[in-house]
């Protein structure tokens, strides 16, 4: 009976322990970070995935009172091994994105 219960209790410990993700994401490519706090910004990275993100950003001085973030950018990402990419604009008239598989909205 003994035997059955620390038989048990292993079992449940080997059952219960992490298992390792098969499929690890690993960073393959980073571009570093360009923000020295002067009105831009820039930085993108590329996954093991397929994943890929590309960003900048300039403030633009419209008059002393306003001023406007323009950001562009892209991503990248991969389902069933097809590679979709969005590009964007996202400034004062929100955010903008393109890509072969979105749909295009009528033009009013």
């Amino acid at each position: 009976m003994k035997m059955i219960a620390v038989f048990a209790a292993l079992l449940a410990v080997a059952l219960a322990a992490p298992q390792r993700d098969q499929d690890e994401v690993v960073l393959v490519k980073e571009t570093p970070s360009d923000n020295i706090g002067l009105d831009s910004y820039r930085y993108g990275y590329e996954l093991s995935n397929g994943q890929k993100h590309e960003e900048s950003a300039q403030v633009e001085t419209r008059s002393a009172e306003e001023s406007v973030l323009r950001v562009r950018g892209s991503y990248s990402f991969v389902i069933d091994g097809v590679t979709y990419t969005v590009n964007y604009v996202a400034d004062e008239n929100g955010f903008q994105p393109e890509g072969a598989h979105l749909p295009v909205a009528p033009v009013a």
